[in-house]
């Protein structure tokens, strides 16, 4: 018998996705802020990826602890000048879970409520969403995952994308459908690994399941320019909001590419931009977009 998390969910005429969960009312990027979310209706849940020094996948959007909320195993806020010491990549999990960040809440966000917790792992986190959503006969959804690179870090605060991606890889094909992934990147060669690592014929046994991809852009570049840089058409095209036009997304929509913007704030941005034509929006206020 299939279970319920294995049932393909009927994509959604409009993707709402909340950003780090919802950023803006709960501690982003952890368990409470996910299913906080899910109660708002979002369709997917964004979320960001590193790697700590025992290869486990952590739910983080820095691959430090950001003393703008981080609060040490004794206490202490975390302080900025020794922010970017503190390197997941180079801690134990074990380690990495003592650290709260989530009492200080964000000053950026003041409607953000502050709670104690801590960054998880991505296989906790969507093993208590996927509870959730089943106890509160919820809506199915998908995961947004944000896998965090730059190729100025390889082997500094993060592995290499062949390493990064199988390790993202190795917990998503335990828990998770590939209907119900999408895997996005800055940094196109993750997007390119991934692309490589589902239609290799050497060894098919070893292929990644067809999940879509999502290549972020935050450049002036073009739509074009872009993707041709990344060498193929992905089947999302998410750029900083204040970049689209109306033109634009007619561009990648006659490829065939969906148009999902970060991150969408503010109530009359999200009107025009549905007006224009996206396909959806990720936002820190899923609330915000309540009826849109």
């Amino acid at each position: 018998m299939i279970t319920s998390a294995f049932i393909q969910p009927a994509p959604p005429m409009f993707d709402l996705q909340g950003h780090r969960g919802c950023r803006g009312l709960m501690p982003e990027n952890t368990v409470p802020a996910f299913l906080k979310a899910l109660d708002l209706g979002v369709n997917t849940l964004e979320l960001d990826v590193v790697i700590s020094k025992d290869k486990q996948v952590v739910v983080s959007h820095e691959p430090y602890f950001n003393s703008a909320f981080s609060i040490t195993p004794s206490g202490k806020p975390v302080d900025k000048n020794e922010q970017k010491r503190l390197v997941l990549y180079q801690m134990d999990y074990a380690d990495i879970k003592q650290y709260d960040v989530g009492s200080n809440g964000n000053p950026a966000y003041p409607d953000q409520q502050k709670i104690k917790t801590y960054k998880p792992l991505l296989s906790e986190v969507i093993e208590q969403t996927e509870a959730y959503q089943k106890r509160k006969n919820l809506p199915l959804f998908s995961y947004n995952i944000e896998i965090k690179s730059e190729p100025s870090e390889y082997n500094k605060s993060q592995p290499e994308p062949a390493e990064f991606c199988k390790l993202v890889q190795e917990v998503l094909i335990k828990q998770l459908p590939s209907e119900r992934i999408v895997i996005q990147s800055f940094d196109f060669a993750i997007l390119k690994e991934w692309k490589h690592q589902t239609e290799r014929s050497d060894q098919p046994a070893l292929k990644y399941p067809n999940v879509r991809l999502a290549a972020l852009v935050e450049n002036l570049r073009s739509p074009e320019k872009n993707l041709d840089k990344l060498g193929f058409i992905p089947d999302i095209y998410s750029p900083y909001y204040r970049l689209l036009s109306q033109d634009k997304i007619n561009r990648l929509h006659k490829q065939g590419i969906k148009v999902i913007p970060w991150t969408v704030n503010q109530r009359k941005d999200m009107e025009r931009l549905k007006e224009w034509g996206v396909d959806g929006l990720i936002t820190d206020y899923p609330d915000r977009a309540s009826g849109l």
